[in-house]
């Protein structure tokens, strides 16, 4: 039996895990991304320089008017959810689903990667492309790496806070290059999050405009 104090503890010993780990490995899926793409690393430095400018670091206030920040953790989350396959439901009523009969009381898993790649709901799913978020054109499509519901993420806005505030600092303070010009491994390991087989190595310079900045940390 467990005391209301251990379970207490148990309770947060999850909730930061879950949201240490997938916070982690999303922000290690972002800055991929980036590097294999440079035009979109170069347009997220240049929101940040005409939106914060290079006399101080980033702040969290700064993150939500980063639009182009925004739409690169989107589209991480849309190719790379932290759960591919949210956490199990279960129907509370008799109900068709896509002409299969679910009764009360079946388990159901949600594959949240399949749908975000979905060819009918997303043009070039595979491809990563984050002006697909711009201007709200994304809207009313089926984005879901938090879950939805009664049962939606609890950690969302700080998940999201967390990832656009790491992305941005290193985005504003640091030139970024792939080892060697090589393309980054992207390939995916298994488990409940998708950690990245070959870990992120990059080569990263203090930028010569934030030099002052850091030296005065």
């Amino acid at each position: 039996s467990y005391s209301c104090h251990d379970l207490t503890a148990l309770i947060f010993l999850n909730l930061f895990g879950a949201g240490t780990e997938t916070t982690s490995t999303t922000t290690e899926w972002a800055m991929s991304l980036l590097l294999n793409h440079p035009a979109a690393l170069r347009k997220a430095q240049a929101e940040i320089d005409a939106a914060v400018g290079t006399s101080r670091l980033v702040t969290a206030d700064d993150v939500p008017r980063l639009a182009y920040l925004q739409c690169i953790v989107s589209e991480t989350l849309r190719l790379y959810p932290a759960a591919p396959m949210l956490l199990p439901h279960q129907s509370s009523a008799d109900c068709k689903v896509g002409g299969y009969n679910v009764p009360s009381g079946t388990m159901l898993m949600v594959n949240a990667y399949a749908i975000h790649r979905d060819p009918a709901v997303w043009e070039r799913p595979l491809e990563f492309v984050p002006e697909r978020f711009e201007d709200g054109k994304a809207e009313g499509r089926f984005m879901i790496p938090f879950g939805m519901g009664r049962r939606r993420c609890p950690g969302e806005t700080l998940a999201l806070r967390t990832i656009g505030m790491v992305l941005a600092t290193l985005v504003q303070c640091f030139d970024w290059e792939r080892v060697d010009g090589a393309e980054v491994d992207m390939t995916e390991g298994g488990g409940l999050t998708i950690p990245k087989v070959v870990p992120l190595e990059a080569v990263c310079r203090p930028r010569p405009a934030m030099r002052d900045v850091l030296q005065s940390l």
